[in-house]
């Protein structure tokens, strides 16, 4: 009998220590008592609103500093528009403290999401998206083909003053790309560096040869590319477009196709794009 009341004994005595323990942490009690009163944003919030944040925070921070449960906040936080990244942490006495990474938007994918320059893709809805992205079209796990292509081919033709407007590859492995004068190119599966390091090398000669503007130009073609132009108005009949024109050019040598090649990206991030 007294075995058993020693027994019960202990059991309030641990209740009584650890019942207060659990109703703090649990948030039942010390909220007033613990409470988070500074709200502390680390990183240049430049596209996600203030407001927004400090209001899908606040429920969170309400439980008080010991009773906070700092992985819901965060998973709170990162379905924010625009937030690539978040960690919420707090600090002694009162402080909960909010790191965010906005995703720095690299190019549209398809029509409704974004590509960010750490390769991952985010939906564009009710997001603000900068004027002047390039749009890309493929298979995601060609995203770092597409941005090695587009950023090389940006480099080709902006000697002459011509960017890449959008750069496509479809489920077998052929590209093609729209020019920001208008032109599409298409490139085929096999060789599509050196097809566009030639055809930009030789695009101010083929421009200055004709006075029309060039409206498409195929260059799966070993020895050549086959062109379409577009009537400039007062030259010519007035059409809208004209045969195709054959371009005979040296053969490209022999090289690996396209989607053997690796494209390495240093430390894990796309480039930025090129100056």
């Amino acid at each position: 009998m007294n075995a058993f009341l020693r027994l019960v004994a202990w059991l309030l005595a641990l209740a009584l220590v650890t019942l207060p323990v659990v109703a703090v942490i649990q948030g039942w009690v010390g909220a007033e008592r613990w409470p988070l009163r500074t709200l502390r944003v680390v990183g240049d919030l430049e596209r996600v609103d203030a407001a927004h944040l400090r209001a899908t925070v606040m429920p969170h921070a309400r439980r008080g500093f010991f009773a906070v449960r700092l992985e819901d906040a965060q998973a709170a936080v990162a379905t924010l528009p625009w937030v690539e990244s978040a960690e919420v942490r707090k600090q002694w006495p009162d402080v909960l403290i909010v790191r965010v990474e906005e995703h720095r938007p690299f190019a549209w994918w398809g029509e409704d999401r974004l590509l960010s320059e750490r390769g991952r893709l985010f939906p564009a809805a009710n997001v603000a998206v900068p004027k002047g992205l390039p749009r890309f079209e493929g298979p995601v796990s060609r995203s770092k083909d597409l941005v090695a292509l587009y950023n090389e081919s940006r480099a080709l033709f902006a000697p002459i003053g011509v960017d890449v407007q959008s750069l496509r590859i479809d489920a077998r492995g052929s590209w093609s790309m729209t020019l920001s004068s208008g032109a599409e190119l298409l490139l085929g599966r096999d060789d599509a560096r050196l097809r566009l390091a030639r055809f930009a090398r030789l695009l101010p000669q083929l421009q200055a040869q004709d006075p029309r503007t060039l409206a498409r130009a195929d260059l799966r073609y070993t020895n050549g590319f086959a062109l379409t132009w577009r009537e400039t108005p007062g030259i010519g009949n007035g059409e809208s477009g004209v045969e195709r024109t054959p371009v005979a050019v040296p053969p490209l040598p022999a090289t690996r196709t396209l989607a053997s090649r690796p494209f390495p990206i240093p430390d894990s991030r796309f480039p930025a794009f090129p100056t």
